[in-house]
């Protein structure tokens, strides 16, 4: 005759057991090295061989002086819808000669949340003269420069720029990446004909082929028909 009391005892050891790795399989919201659904994102340089990168937030060339949070290998990660529009982009400008080269492409919400600590410590100020020497840091999330979320996150938005692919030299567009003025607008006149006749070369071309511009920075674009409009991912780049 079975013992009630044990076959209690195990039904309950069964149930813990069961709920745990539940739990821990289908529960667990700490971010992991693989990007969830990673059939929808691609690496860029898998998918692009040609294009160029310059990963500013892997190393400390950028406004805050210092490697970001989530940034654990040089690599460029997008949604694959991203990246099938980008590529198109890419394969026009090598027709005429030129190539892209990329700075930042997805951004975990971790990094995100890296810049908007620094930008709330008033008393560091070490990369001021190079990437916000006309506006003060505490107006950096009024003037747009800064968020609580990025549109990065969600996979689809990149910032880059136009390459020579003769002499390989970054084109001049008349301010440098991650520069916080007003010299970024898209829009803004006072830099050479040459100079906004390659900004609107980008802008055009990005345009023509899904993505929208970031009116404050000519070297921001987001795909329009984004495949997760509302997902702000934080799962590191590995």
């Amino acid at each position: 005759m079975p013992n009630n009391n044990n076959m209690k005892l195990n039904t309950v050891i069964k149930t813990i057991i069961l709920f745990s790795l539940l739990s821990f399989t289908t529960f667990s919201d700490k971010p992991t090295g693989i990007p969830p659904l990673n059939k929808d994102f691609v690496y860029l340089k898998d998918f692009i061989p040609n294009l160029r990168s310059d990963i500013r937030y892997f190393g400390s060339n950028n406004f805050i002086g210092k490697p970001i949070d989530g940034y654990n290998a040089p690599k460029l990660i997008l949604s694959k819808e991203a990246a099938i529009a980008l590529k198109k982009v890419q394969d026009e400008l090598e027709r005429i000669g030129f190539g892209l080269l990329i700075f930042d492409a997805y951004r975990p919400q971790q990094a995100t949340e890296h810049f908007v600590r620094w930008a709330n410590d008033k008393d560091d100020t070490l990369m001021k003269i190079q990437f916000y020497p006309n506006i003060d840091k505490k107006d950096l999330f009024s003037e747009g420069y800064i968020s609580v979320k990025s549109g990065h996150s969600r996979g689809s938005t990149v910032d880059l720029t136009i390459v020579s692919l003769k002499t390989r030299h970054i084109l001049n567009m008349g301010s440098p990446y991650d520069l916080f003025d007003e010299r970024s607008n898209v829009e803004y006149t006072k830099i050479t004909k040459n100079q906004r006749a390659l900004r609107l070369l980008l802008k055009r071309r990005m345009e023509k082929h899904g993505f929208k511009s970031y009116e404050k920075e000519w070297w921001h674009f987001t795909l329009k028909n984004e495949p997760f409009p509302d997902t702000y991912f934080d799962f590191p780049i590995e």
